[in-house]
């Protein structure tokens, strides 16, 4: 029989040129591929890693205290569901070789989130996996047709000699069994006892040796004290069991990170640069600084954010902006860091590079996402090395109270108890909920920056809106026009908009849009242009224009664009935005304005009230201007002239009412409330510091992602209360029937396997559910 060091011997000790590998990463110059400058304090920087060999929450704490023991390592969290790590680091005190070597040392292994290999190291995992099961498989089956004759012969139709041969036959196909498919088990748990530690693969391991030893000294020595009966169907088929729920759970783990790995890796390693002499040479993208002039093929994404020098094409900004169709971009426009060039090779200048890209800004938020650990996680953590510890304290006590009875069984009995009460469905009930919701997010457009908000956004029963930005758009729009007598609205809008080009005032742009928008317009209506305009801040515009019909009709006007007391004309009687235009003969036209309100505004106030969320607005805009909005939207508690302590005053003031807070907004003087708030929303185009208070953010313009938020945060909170009393009823019930021997132990791997793979089913209803919602 192969010892257990001959099965997996121990981790070996780093190679020289493993070492070496690390050693390039001390280089500062690589230290943004994967790593960005943290707020901690000056030379500190904030690092994402992927750990390979974890399989637990016990696999991630082990990690977590490797690296805090390393003098400069200010922080440390690992992810056990996403295999993802952000290390906190002093430059001046510790370079990123060492704290890997740390991990490595500790008998994993951490690479760069960004490694262009760890996609290959992945698939090469999945494949080794899927052998294993395979051979397991295999094996399982034609031992189990050897096992058959045994289960179902009357005394005296099996020969001694045909018994044993059966034995030794069934002892030969678990060879390939132990030596093989169960490497990964032998290994972990080598390892744990060469460090002293526990984790789920350390019972695991112990419940098959125990198996095949029995068996082996059975086949051996019939007339012993094991030789009563083998249970090498027992073990292939628990080993077959638990392989297939370990390579389901690993497919279906990398379906769930799938949305933040396809994000990173967009980028590609290498692009052409328009050198001095005017040719374009392959560089790397970390060579690539602002002002640098880049080629861009069809099919390459685009590397930073910049301006198209020359050619036409269509970008996909899907995982950047929410939007989902193919965008025109020409000379001049603007593209983004991450889009996908599709149809033409365009040359772009570049703007920015780096932590400074939107595309960057995504990419923390996401890994945030996948290290951050809620509460439930945090305790599953703590307990997880205490629970294995009782597991196997209570097989050692369930061996010891049937040994006396047999010695074979008690083994037996031991090993049900390892295997069912391995606690992977109690570690995964939370996680995987999480992961999967934040994956869907994603995808549809809203990155999640801590996973816990998803529990606090289920709880919430306020949600409070800004105004300006969030449940309206920046600009605003032109309601009606009313005119002199003789004058047309067309060419009032056009003498108007000719004084407006000057001036980057909302009403202004307003004025310009909706004058270019109209189609029916006359042409001598776009022959109006000013010269000399003049702004006065806080009242209006004023010019002489020329224009009209053209030719011997073009005549010189001098107007006025503004307030009634600018234009010297009488205020408009109703309440609202107005804006007038007078002439050399006094008034000329009034201009009603209104706020443009986001489309589909009304139907997310309905949906939110239909899930039992009240909702409230605050904006620092004027009463009649905030009270207009929410008549429109259906709003009915509202508050304007709001300062920005005026906002924090009004949540803080629901939260002591025994409220939940959810904060919508947008802009600098949202980041106080956003944070004070128990859970937060911000719009991609807030400014970073409102991002940085939020607790996730909506890429696109689309209101309705909040709602499709608030509906999966519940629905990821039932699952997973879902998850976990799954995962407590499986153990209350099979612990007791395995202590009392009634459990064999191929169906403790079975239940096992099939209680993990329930809890990670169970979550991915998370991203069916969204995308079948948002088809709707």
């Amino acid at each position: 029989m192969p010892s257990v060091d001959t099965v997996s011997p121990p981790l070996p000790a780093p190679q020289p040129h493993a070492r070496e590998a690390l050693a390039l990463l001390d280089d500062p110059q690589e230290w943004s591929a994967f790593s960005r400058p943290s707020a901690q304090g000056p030379g500190c920087w904030e690092s994402s890693v992927v750990i390979e060999g974890m399989h637990c929450a016990a696999c991630s704490l082990t990690v977590e205290e490797a690296l805090s023991r390393i003098p400069g390592v200010l922080s440390a969290q690992v992810g056990a569901a996403s295999h993802r790590a952000k290390v906190t680091w002093s430059a001046s005190q510790v370079l990123p070789s060492v704290w890997m070597q740390a991990v490595q040392t500790s008998g994993y292994r951490a690479v760069p989130a960004n490694d262009v290999f760890a996609s290959e190291r992945r698939k090469l995992e999945t494949r080794q996996a899927l052998w294993r099961w395979l051979v397991a498989g295999l094996c399982m089956m034609q031992v189990m047709m050897y096992a058959y004759p045994a289960y179902v012969a009357h005394p005296g139709d099996l020969t001694a000699e045909m018994e044993q041969l059966l034995r030794w036959a069934s002892w030969v196909l678990s060879l390939p069994v132990m030596l093989f498919s169960c490497g990964p088990f032998f290994r972990n748990a080598v390892r744990d006892i060469a460090q002293a530690r526990v984790s789920m693969d350390l019972p695991v391991a112990l419940g098959i040796f125990i198996t095949f030893a029995v068996s082996t000294a059975g086949t051996f020595e019939p007339q012993g004290t094991f030789g009563r009966e083998v249970y090498f169907d027992s073990l292939t088929m628990f080993v077959f069991f638990l392989l297939t729920g370990r390579w389901l759970e690993l497919r279906l783990r990398d379906r769930t990170a799938g949305a933040l790995e396809a994000l990173m890796n967009r980028l590609p390693d290498s692009v052409d640069r328009l050198s001095p002499d005017g040719e374009f040479v392959r560089v790397a993208v970390r060579r690539i600084v602002v002002g640098d002039v880049l080629r861009v093929y069809p099919g390459e994404a685009f590397v930073a954010d910049g301006l198209l020098q020359s050619g036409e094409t269509l970008v996909d900004e899907a995982l950047l902006t929410g939007e989902s169709r193919p965008l025109a971009r020409g000379v001049g426009a603007h593209v983004l860091a991450g889009s996908h060039n599709l149809s033409g090779t365009v040359q772009v200048r570049v703007e920015q590079m780096g932590a400074s890209t939107r595309f960057a800004q995504i990419v923390a938020l996401m890994e945030s996402a996948s290290t951050t650990k809620p509460e439930g996680v945090l305790l599953a953590d703590r307990l997880a090395k205490p629970f294995l510890i009782g597991v196997l304290l209570a097989a050692a006590g369930a061996c010891a109270w049937w040994w006396g009875r047999d010695p074979g069984h008690a083994l037996m009995v031991a090993v049900a108890v390892l295997v069912v009460t391995c606690p992977c469905a109690l570690s995964l009930a939370t996680p995987a909920a999480m992961l999967a919701a934040a994956g869907a997010l994603a995808r549809g457009g809203v990155m999640v920056r801590k996973l816990q908000a998803l529990e606090a956004l289920a709880n919430v029963d306020t949600l409070v809106f800004d105004k300006t930005g969030t449940l309206t758009r920046d600009a605003m729009v032109v309601e009606a026009i009313d005119v002199r007598e003789g004058v047309s609205a067309d060419e009032a809008l056009a003498m108007a908009a000719a004084l407006a080009r000057h001036s980057l005032h909302p009403v202004s742009r307003a004025l310009v849009v909706t004058h270019a928008n109209r189609e029916s317009a006359p042409s001598s209506s776009r022959l109006w242009s000013c010269d000399a305009v003049t702004e006065t801040p806080g009242r209006g515009l004023s010019g002489s224009a020329t224009g009209g019909h053209g030719g011997s009709d073009a005549r010189v006007v001098s107007l006025r664009l503004g307030s009634a007391g600018f234009c010297a004309v009488s205020a408009h009687n109703s309440s609202g935005l107005h804006s007038y235009l007078s002439d050399d003969q006094g008034w000329l036209a009034t201009f009603s304005l209104a706020e443009d309100l986001r489309p589909q505004a009304a139907l997310v106030i309905a949906s939110l009230a239909e899930l039992g969320v009240t909702v409230h607005m605050l904006s620092g805009d004027s009463v009649d201007s905030v009270a207009r909005v929410a008549a429109q939207a259906g709003i009915a508690h509202v508050r304007g002239a709001c300062t920005p302590d005026d906002k924090l005053a009004c949540v803080r003031a629901l939260q002591a009412q025994g409220h939940r807070v959810a904060m919508v907004g947008d802009g600098l003087n949202d980041g106080p409330v956003l944070a004070g708030a128990n859970v937060s929303f911000a719009f991609g185009q807030a400014v970073p510091l409102a991002q940085a208070k939020a607790d996730f953010v909506v890429l696109g313009e689309k209101l309705m992602s909040v709602v499709h938020t608030v509906k999966l945060a519940q629905r990821t909170l039932r699952i997973v209360r879902q998850n976990l009393w799954w995962a407590l009823v499986y153990n209350a019930a099979c612990v007791p029937l395995a202590v009392i021997g009634l459990l064999p132990a191929w169906l403790a791997g079975l239940g096992m396997a099939t209680s993990s793979l329930v809890v990670v089913l169970n979550a991915l209803r998370l991203a069916r559910n969204l995308s079948t919602e948002k088809a709707i």
